[in-house]
């Protein structure tokens, strides 16, 4: 959905497909054996959340060759321990619904899963009225986030791309699919997909991104090998 030809070279005939999923598990297994999470953004994002052993780790690495639903490659999406997320997020990027690319950053305070406060200009105030449009106190919930990790995508309001910048993360609110629950899934009236550029990344307090950029010594090896040194 939303793939149009530009996007089509960028994202899966000049990626080393190969390498960029050997970047991706190596991402996932790092991610699975940590128990607690901390990112933060240079725009002033600082967020905590503990991983939820239960809850699967998705990592499509761009090939369609079983049957059933699959995606593109660069992007890891996990829903964590809803309770045990909190601070500060702030979308840089965009928010899809209800704006696209974001003209000044919007500011979230969230309290052990839920959104308590939203901050900053005219995006802040669409999407803070677009949440509560719904009436529907579970479109206040954080339901997921990802990594982005495709060396291709780049930032252009189309969410499908947006979500696998390099170095971003992208998280979700409201209604929760059973790929990312684990079972049931949550309800909500909708979702909204929102992005977070150049993330920092600790796992168990060991750094593994800085800005975007890899440091973890595999991590930062295949990197460099996808032209993200």
């Amino acid at each position: 959905c939303g793939m149009n030809v530009d996007m089509m070279v960028r994202l899966i005939a000049r990626v080393d497909l190969a390498t960029l999923g050997k970047y991706q598990n190596k991402l996932v297994s790092l991610t699975k054996a940590a128990k607690h999470v901390r990112m933060t953004t240079p725009s002033g994002g600082d967020i905590e959340l503990d991983i939820d052993p239960k809850r699967p780790i998705i990592c499509e690495v761009g090939y369609a060759d079983t049957p059933g639903s699959h995606m593109q490659a660069g992007q890891i999406g996990w829903a964590p321990v809803f309770e045990s997320m909190n601070g500060t997020i702030v979308f840089d990027g965009s928010i899809v619904p209800p704006i696209g690319l974001v003209t000044e950053p919007v500011k979230l305070t969230v309290e052990k899963g839920r959104l308590k406060k939203i901050e900053g200009g005219k995006d802040a105030n669409i999407f803070e009225s677009w949440l509560k449009s719904f009436n529907d106190s579970r479109m206040l919930c954080m339901a997921h986030v990802c990594y982005g990790c495709n060396p291709g995508a780049k930032l252009t309001g189309n969410i499908v791309e947006d979500e696998r910048v390099w170095g971003a993360t992208e998280w979700g609110m409201g209604y929760v699919g059973p790929m990312l629950s684990g079972g049931e899934p949550i309800p909500a009236a909708s979702h909204t997909d929102c992005i977070c550029l150049n993330t920092s990344v600790w796992l168990d307090g060991e750094q593994i991104w800085d800005k975007g950029k890899s440091v973890h010594t595999e991590l930062a090896d295949l990197a460099k090998k996808l032209g993200k040194a």
